[in-house]
């Protein structure tokens, strides 16, 4: 029997991919992993036996990934299974930053009690309230993962000429990005060109403050920029000294903050981006499969500080290892197995950055001995035998 801690109201129909192996709940003790959406978890003491946590969305923000690292922690994402519905949002936040439907609607509230004068006024009033079609205008899309992806597209079908910037552009997202997008090498080039901007990136020190005076000084005149991704990647006081001179005509955000809130030309949105059933249930379920596929065979995909590693079983036990990436420890482990007369079936190792994971298939019958002795070497921060 597996256990699994939920930190959050998980969708049951996510949770559905655990079969009878599985306890769930969010009293579990002495969890093999651990699901969580929003929960903030840097000062939670995990317990020796957790494996894995999964984060039922992209944002890794409220998970202590180098503390995770350290204790052997493998931490998963779900990209991609809200971006469809952060897609749409952001499709909406380029209509109503333009339309000033927002504006126009509270306007019209105030004519309550105005009785049969009501359409008079409003034709009278309606001026006010006029802005630009999208259809012809540019868009830049900073960041071409699965959302700026899905954004570019769609906004490609809806007339506008799309540009993007990604310096990390994954063949599937080029597979992916249609044809009719231009692929832009530097971001000033998107300042330069481009009508409307939205960011799809992660908060990092190198995207901090990304949008600040001097990247708005290149930007054309009345740009409206769209954030989806971070409060962080957008400086609050020079956007709000942006909207202030016209320089910026609109700033739509899902990340309010004290800064822009109740803000001429600011749009502020609480954080509603994947917050759609169908978002939910496609992270839960993501997020259920890769704990299952780890915990039951070793395999890692969609970590984020540890690398991907998948292989095929192809023998009775597989030994997992998670250790330092340093010199002579595939040597160090491959020597227990030579020294035991163990034989290795097949052998599987990866790095990414300061951690490494190495899978070993074996026959052999005594594999708790062999990873006692891996447990030993300097540098193995974790081992597990499935």
């Amino acid at each position: 029997m597996f256990k699994i801690k939920t930190y959050n109201k998980i969708s049951k129909s996510g949770l559905e991919a655990f079969d009878d192996k599985y306890t769930i709940g969010d009293e579990v003790e002495n969890a093999d992993g651990a699901i969580v959406r929003s929960a903030v978890l840097h000062d939670e003491v995990f317990p020796a036996s957790l494996k894995a946590i999964a984060r039922a969305g992209a944002g890794t923000n409220n998970i202590p990934i180098e503390k995770c690292s350290e204790q052997g922690i493998v931490v998963f994402n779900t990209p991609g299974a809200n971006a469809n519905a952060v897609k749409e949002l952001v499709i909406a936040g380029l209509l109503i930053s333009s339309r000033r439907v927002i504006s126009g609607i509270e306007w019209t509230k105030t004519l309550k009690g105005e009785g049969e004068a009501v359409a008079k006024l409003v034709e009278k009033g309606k001026g006010a309230f006029t802005g630009p079609e999208i259809k012809g205008k540019s868009l830049g899309v900073i960041g071409l993962g699965a959302i700026g992806v899905m954004v570019a597209n769609a906004a490609n079908h809806l007339g506008m000429k799309v540009y993007g910037y990604d310096p990390y552009l994954s063949v599937k997202s080029a597979w992916n990005l249609n044809h009719n997008a231009v692929y832009i090498n530097d971001i000033n080039e998107i300042f330069a060109k481009c009508d409307y901007i939205t960011i799809h990136v992660p908060l990092t020190d190198s995207t901090k403050n990304l949008v600040n005076a001097a990247t708005i000084a290149k930007m054309k005149d009345g740009v409206r920029i769209l954030n989806f991704s971070r409060a962080g990647l957008v400086n609050s006081a020079d956007i709000k000294a942006a909207l202030e001179s016209g320089k910026v005509a609109a700033y739509v955000t899902d990340f309010p903050t004290e800064e822009v809130l109740d803000v001429d030309g600011v749009i502020a949105i609480p954080h509603l981006g994947a917050s759609t059933p169908e978002s939910e249930d496609n992270c839960a379920s993501m997020a259920a499969n890769e704990l299952i596929d780890y915990i039951e065979n070793g395999n890692i995909v969609n970590s984020v500080n540890l690398p991907e590693v998948t292989m095929p079983r192809s023998g009775e036990h597989r030994i997992c290892v998670i250790h330092k990436n340093i010199p002579n420890m595939i040597t160090a482990i491959a020597g227990i197995f030579a020294s035991d007369g163990v034989n290795i079936e097949n052998m599987l190792n990866k790095s990414r950055g300061d951690y490494a994971y190495t899978m070993l298939d074996t026959c052999a019958a005594d594999t708790a001995a062999v990873a006692e002795k891996i447990a030993a070497i300097d540098g193995v921060i974790k081992v597990r035998v499935i």
